[in-house]
């Protein structure tokens, strides 16, 4: 490991901090360092990194290829006011408090994602991992048995009916999102579609089918695959499948499984969707907060739904 370049684990059973590094200058033998610790980790946090979004795109690609190149999280608009809590992009990021992984309800979901905080609030606004693969290991032998072979829809048109949107308040907000994307320092634009996803990722007729079950495709780590946007087992009656689903969430993210970051401007996070559940925490929707985020899709071969 290069001298200066320190990882140190959190006191949970996932992430670690990584400092001693510049991620807009990374040596081979740093990258060599970061790669394996982010598969060791599943979530690592870089203080003060204050990357611009063109770095934060090209330290993604290292990952692979982009299916979102920049993306602004904020309740700020382009004028400077702040949205009222009922605005279609407000209840887009009320709806992100759930714990869930990104791009699960496309057909191809996603391998890694990348936050930077660009404003931050002076109370809340955290954002919490939680670990899939601990989780699993954690299951009694019944519920191992339980879930073995079951599968889950997965549908943001379903998650954030939860939060009291509908689908076109939802794709409304997702193109405003996507309208966000401004900044006078560094325009990164959005990738596929009008909103950042693949095309019908928001067609919500034919929902991708996700195992219960994920073995991650790198470490060979058996984890739970779950999350705010999965739903409707098949072969399960409805209430039968919510409450399975809800009672995995329950039980998979407590400490310690779970890990959360007080961020400050200029901090940098990555965590391997594959493996990990994520979600912002509340904060008074009042005071600005700007994140910046850049996503990594999957692989194919491994991360396409049955």
């Amino acid at each position: 490991m290069p001298r200066s370049l320190r990882i140190e684990p959190a006191d949970a059973t996932l992430g670690a901090t990584v400092t001693g590094v510049r991620l807009a200058a990374l040596t081979p033998a740093e990258w060599g360092c970061i790669e394996d610790a982010f598969h060791a980790h599943a979530v690592l946090i870089f203080p003060g990194q204050h990357l611009s979004g063109e770095d934060q795109a090209a330290l993604a690609r290292r990952f692979g290829e982009l299916s979102i190149e920049g993306q602004l999280f904020t309740n700020e608009t382009a004028d400077g006011s702040v949205r009222p809590p009922d605005d279609p992009v407000m209840l887009l990021l009320r709806g992100s408090e759930g714990w869930h992984t990104d791009s699960s309800f496309q057909h191809v979901s996603a391998k890694v994602s990348m936050l930077s905080a660009r404003k931050v609030v002076s109370h809340g606004g955290e954002t919490g991992w939680a670990d899939m693969r601990a989780a699993y290991d954690a299951l009694d032998a019944e519920t191992r048995d339980r879930i073995a072979g079951l599968a889950a829809y997965h549908s943001l048109f379903h998650s954030q009916a939860r939060v009291g949107q509908g689908g076109a308040s939802m794709v409304n907000g997702l193109a405003e999102l996507r309208g966000d994307a401004r900044n006078a320092e560094d325009p990164a634009p959005v990738g596929e579609g009008s909103s950042g996803y693949a095309p019908g990722a928001l067609d919500d007729r034919d929902p991708p089918l996700r195992p219960l079950l994920k073995v991650h495709p790198v470490t060979g780590r058996p984890a739970l695959f779950v999350g705010r946007h999965a739903y409707g087992i098949p072969g399960l009656a409805e209430e039968a499948s919510e409450q399975l689903l809800d009672e995995l969430i329950d039980f998979a993210c407590r400490p310690p499984r779970v890990l959360e970051h007080r961020w400050e401007v200029g901090d940098l996070a990555i965590w391997d969707n594959r493996c990990v559940l994520h979600r912002a925490r509340p904060w008074d929707f009042s005071e600005p907060r700007m994140m910046f985020h850049t996503r990594v899709g999957g692989d194919p071969a491994t991360e396409t739904a049955l």
